[in-house]
């Protein structure tokens, strides 16, 4: 291989005038500076958003729960790893609605502190709703009973949910009472081991954190709710 070196003369004459270089060639470098300055900002600016969107979502959309305790099994298990839908309750915060879920929905919700609870801090506790505002809830000899507009005989929530095989144990307690406009009558699904509005009355449903919408752990019992 040559290893010599060839100089090659420019084209132009001595007096000719240079070619003038097109437009975009010209500053590239600091475009190059400004396109690698707009890449940090971006990054800095995702970094710092990013934290934020996450604790809206936490706040106002969704957020995972873990059960603590036995109240409602079968339903839900001891340390099942849950996602509780909190938009609906955000949406009526917005447009200043009560926000009152479907009878049999889960929720989740605070309970100011109580003798009940043994506690004066307040605790989330997730329950069954039962009873609807306006409606009569009646517990006897062991059955429960709600009377309303559409069925003023009375009828079993239980029953007409499709929960009388997930009950677990008797519900003996007695109970006769309306509820008010802007409350709810919640239960736990083990009815003989459960905090709820047999002991404390019917809830605020301004205290409601959001409605059950899944179970994803453990794996093997990941439900949609």
């Amino acid at each position: 291989m040559d290893n010599n070196h060839i100089k090659q003369e420019p084209t132009t004459q001595p007096n000719q005038p240079l070619p003038i270089l097109p437009a975009n060639d010209l500053g590239s470098e600091d475009s190059k500076d400004r396109e690698g300055l707009k890449s940090v900002v971006s990054t800095i600016a995702i970094l710092l958003l990013a934290p934020i969107l996450a604790l809206a979502i936490t706040a106002f959309v969704f957020q995972s729960y873990e059960v603590d305790g036995p109240s409602m099994e079968n339903t839900l298990q001891n340390k099942d790893r849950l996602i509780v839908w909190k938009f609906g309750h955000t949406l009526s915060k917005i447009s200043g609605d009560a926000y009152v879920p479907q009878r049999g929905s889960i929720i989740v919700f605070v309970r100011k502190g109580s003798q009940e609870l043994g506690s004066g801090k307040e605790k989330q506790l997730i329950k069954r709703v039962i009873a609807l505002p306006g409606e009569r809830i009646v517990i006897k000899d062991g059955k429960v009973t709600v009377y309303n507009d559409s069925h003023p005989e009375g009828f079993d929530p239980d029953e007409t949910l499709g929960i009388k095989d997930t009950i677990l144990g008797e519900t003996l307690d007695n109970v006769d009472e309306t509820i008010d406009a802007g409350e709810i009558y919640v239960m736990g699904d083990h009815r003989n081991n459960s905090m709820d509005s047999r002991a404390f009355g019917p809830i605020s449903t301004t205290d409601i954190v959001g409605t059950l919408s899944a179970r994803i752990l453990p794996l093997s019992q990941a439900k949609k709710f």
